[in-house]
């Protein structure tokens, strides 16, 4: 077998490793699905950051990173998967954590993709200050396509392609409905001015998810016993050989997987779930050996397409 084709047994294999289903679930009420596990990096088993809780068949959605739509539809049934919440076109209601864009550059495609497929009311999002302006600027780029598709020769109806926007500018609870309680929070991303946490309670789980932050008190109240954390980490020992202003960026903007440790022994939850992993040149192995050295409770380094 020649280089070339065995270098992409390597790669197709790697890939669809990366990517094969693990479900976790215990409820027939409340699943969490990884849509991205991803960061700024492009790897091509990995979508970018967008987690689904879906309750009672409705969908939730945290974060528009590149690929969401994609990895939702191969969820669904009408892609041979089992989570009907994440039927495209019944995706309406999202959340978002700040506006980095490995965090936001799914989101045309959050908006026009479910339209295109049948979606027949606007989009509802929930975010930091600054998502207006994101928002109309995105619509603004795609006013010809929403034209032609709504006046055009494509039936098209004229209100899926909307969004309805909803700036988090305090703590607390800022969306409720029959299924679901969300509760936002202030993290600490660096200097971003305005990035937020989520905690999800459900009638059967509490699910916190930390978004891009380093260590804070209020993400240790709102992570206190619930049932899933997900949280954002790196490797302490791909930390240790970066250079001097690199470990101040790190250190500032994120979490390692030492002081994740220490937040799942302060707080307690039922099952951590590693997610916007930087491994650098640690092993998935060596990440949850650093965790388990100062935390002996269940963690889980996250995959796309995963269920909890």
């Amino acid at each position: 077998m020649n280089k070339p084709v065995t270098l992409f047994l390597i790669l197709f294999y790697l890939v669809h490793q990366a990517s094969a289903q693990r479900d976790f679930s215990d409820s027939e009420v409340t699943k969490v699905v990884l849509l991205g596990t991803g960061n700024p990096n492009p790897s091509p088993g990995n979508s970018g950051c967008s987690i689904a809780v879906v309750v009672n068949g409705e969908a939730y959605i945290v974060d528009f990173g590149p690929g969401l739509i994609r990895r939702a539809a191969s969820m669904s049934p009408a892609y041979g998967g089992s989570v009907s919440g994440l039927a495209v076109s019944k995706i309406r209601r999202a959340f978002l954590t700040h506006l980095h864009s490995d965090h936001t550059a799914g989101y045309a495609d959050l908006i026009l993709t479910p339209w295109v497929m049948g979606r027949i009311e606007p989009l509802e999002v929930w975010g930091p200050e600054g998502i207006e302006e994101m928002t109309s600027h995105i619509l603004a780029a795609y006013s010809e396509d929403i034209r032609y598709r709504v006046y055009g020769d494509e039936p098209g109806n004229d209100r899926g392609w909307r969004v309805n926007c909803h700036e988090i500018t305090a703590e607390g609870e800022v969306y409720s409905d029959e299924n679901i309680r969300v509760e936002a929070f202030p993290v600490l991303h660096g200097t971003w001015p305005n990035a937020w946490g989520f905690r999800f309670t459900t009638p059967d789980k509490t699910i916190v998810i930390s978004g891009d932050t380093s260590p804070c008190p209020t993400l240790d109240k709102y992570a206190m016993g619930a049932d899933i954390l997900i949280h954002e980490v790196y490797s302490m020992k791909g930390f240790n050989k970066k250079s001097p202003d690199w470990k101040k960026y790190h250190s500032m903007h994120h979490t390692s997987t030492t002081e994740l440790g220490k937040i799942c022994l302060e707080t307690q939850p039922g099952l951590t779930v590693l997610y916007h992993i930087l491994s650098w040149d640690a092993t998935e192995e060596e990440m949850l050996a650093e965790i388990a050295l100062i935390y002996p409770g269940k963690v889980i380094s996250g995959r796309d397409r995963d269920i909890y």
